[in-house]
C-alpha cells in the first residue's frame, strides 16, 4: 500500500504543506449578486470604431494590447485616441520608446491631435516610466511599445522575453492598483504573431490586431481577445495625409460602379465580425498562349479560385482549362469566407461568356465540389445590407445548384 502511494507521487518531488491565511474584511468572497460594478463601467475613447472593438470603450484598470505590422498606423491611431481622450477632459500620458517628443509633436500637429491634457514622454527605462506615471497621475496611459521598454534589474536587452514579462507585469500591476486603463503597442514577428512570450497575451485583458494593405488606405482593427466584450467586432479606418479617419459605412469603398454594366464583375456581401460589407469581385478571362494557363488572384484565396474553376468546368460545363484567369477584388478588401464563392463563380462565368451581370444583383453562397449552393451564416444580415444599398436582386442558396445559379445570374 505504501509503495502504491509513493508510486502515485512519483515525479512530483516533495510537496510542502501550505498553511491557509485567515480571510478578513474586504478580501472575503461575496455572492456575485452583491458585487458592485460601478468602478468597472467603461468610458468612451471618443473614437467610435475603436469603442466598437473594445466593447463600448475603455474599462478602468483594463490593459489593452494593440499589435500590427510596422507602418500600418498603430501610433497614429493611438495618438488620435489619446488626443480625443485629452480633449474630453481626461489627463493622458503617452510614452514612446521609438520616437522623440519632437517627432510626436510634429505628428500631433499634422493630425490635429493637440491638447494641454496630453502629456508626452520619450522613455525606455521602466523605472522612469513608472516615475512619469507618479508625476502626471494620468487617467489613460499609452506605451508605444512594450518591446522598447526595459527594466535595469533584469538581465538582457529590451524586447527579450524576460524583459517583456517584467515590463508587462509591472504596468499591469499599476493599471489594477490605480484603476488606470493602459494601452500597450506590441510588435509582430515576420509571420504576423505578437513578438515576445505568449504569456503577454494571457496577462492583458484585451488583444487587438491592426491590419491593412499598405497599397490601400483602408485599415481594420480586430479584437482577438476581450474580457469585457465580444471578439467578433471589427473597426474600420482610413489612412489619410492628415491622420486616420473612422469609416462607419465602408461598403461604398469596395465598389467601382460605372453607368453601364461590364462583364466579369459581380457584387457580394461579406461579413467582418458582425458587420456586413458590400464587395465587388472582378474577373478577366483570356485565351492562354502557354501550355500552363495562368491563375492570378488578388484579395481572394488562389487555392479556392482553382477549386471553383474545376467545379465550373466539371459541374457547369464552362470551359476554362485553356484560359488565363485573373480574379481580383476592388478597393483592397480580402474575401476569405466561403460565402464569396458564388460571386467569384458568377464573375468568371460572366467574363467567359462576355455577359454583364445586372447592376442591382448581389450573390453570396458557398459552392461544394458537387456543384451545390450551400447556405451561409448571417444570410438575413447580408440581404438587409444589400437591400439598403439598392441591390434588390439576389442569387443565393435558394437557387439550388451552380448551373441554375449561373443561368439566373447571367440572364436576369
Amino acid at each position: 500500500m505504501q509503495e502504491g502511494k509513493a508510486g502515485g507521487n512519483r515525479g512530483l518531488g516533495t510537496v510542502r504543506s501550505i498553511k491557509p491565511v485567515a480571510i478578513v474584511g474586504s478580501s472575503a468572497a461575496k455572492p456575485i449578486t452583491q458585487i458592485s460594478i460601478e468602478n468597472v463601467a467603461s468610458w468612451s475613447t471618443q473614437v467610435g470604431e475603436f469603442d466598437r472593438v473594445l466593447g463600448g470603450g475603455l474599462v478602468p484598470g483594463a490593459v489593452v494590447l494593440l499589435s500590427g505590422e510596422p507602418g500600418v498606423g498603430k501610433s497614429t491611431l493611438l495618438l488620435e485616441v489619446a488626443a480625443k481622450a485629452a480633449q474630453s477632459g481626461k489627463k493622458v500620458l503617452y510614452v514612446s520608446g521609438e520616437e522623440s517628443v519632437g517627432q510626436i509633436r510634429l505628428r500631433a500637429e499634422r493630425t490635429n491631435s493637440m491638447s494641454d491634457n496630453l502629456f508626452i514622454a520619450s522613455e525606455t527605462d521602466l523605472s522612469t516610466v513608472l516615475g512619469q506615471i507618479d508625476a502626471v497621475q494620468p487617467q489613460l496611459l499609452v506605451v508605444d511599445s512594450v518591446q522598447t521598454v526595459a527594466a535595469a534589474e533584469i538581465d538582457g536587452a529590451a524586447g527579450m522575453p524576460s524583459q517583456i514579462r517584467e515590463v508587462a507585469a509591472n504596468l499591469i500591476r499599476v493599471a489594477k492598483e490605480r484603476s488606470l486603463p493602459v494601452i500597450l503597442v506590441g510588435h509582430v514577428t515576420k509571420d504576423g504573431n505578437i513578438a515576445g512570450p505568449r504569456a503577454l497575451e494571457h496577462l492583458v485583458d484585451v488583444v487587438c490586431h491592426f491590419e491593412g494593405d499598405r497599397q490601400t488606405s483602408l485599415r481594420f482593427v480586430r479584437s482577438m481577445k476581450n474580457r469585457y466584450g465580444p471578439t467578433d467586432e471589427v473597426g474600420c479606418f482610413e489612412m489619410t495625409g492628415e491622420g486616420i479617419n473612422e469609416v462607419p459605412d465602408p461598403s461604398g469603398m469596395f465598389l467601382s460602379r460605372g453607368d453601364a454594366p461590364v462583364s466579369g464583375t459581380c457584387v457580394t456581401v461579406t461579413v467582418e465580425g458582425k458587420r456586413p460589407l458590400i464587395a465587388e469581385v472582378q474577373a478577366l478571362v483570356v485565351k492562354s498562349s502557354s501550355p500552363q494557363p495562368r491563375r492570378v488572384t488578388n484579395g481572394v484565396d488562389s487555392a479556392r479560385v482553382a477549386m471553383l474553376l474545376a467545379v465550373l468546368e466539371r459541374r457547369a460545363g464552362l470551359r476554362v482549362g485553356d484560359m488565363d484567369v485573373y480574379v481580383s477584388t476592388v478597393g483592397g478588401v480580402k474575401l476569405t469566407e466561403p460565402a464569396s464563392d458564388l460571386a467569384i463563380a458568377l464573375a468568371i462565368a460572366s467574363a467567359v461568356q462576355d455577359k454583364p451581370i445586372a447592376h442591382n444583383l448581389v450573390a453570396f453562397g458557398e459552392i461544394s465540389l458537387a456543384g451545390e449552393i450551400r447556405k451561409v451564416s448571417n444570410g438575413k444580415i447580408r440581404a438587409s445590407e444589400a437591400n439598403r444599398l439598392g441591390f434588390v436582386r439576389s442569387v443565393d442558396s435558394g437557387v439550388g445548384d451552380l448551373k441554375a445559379a449561373l443561368a439566373l445570374g447571367l440572364n436576369w
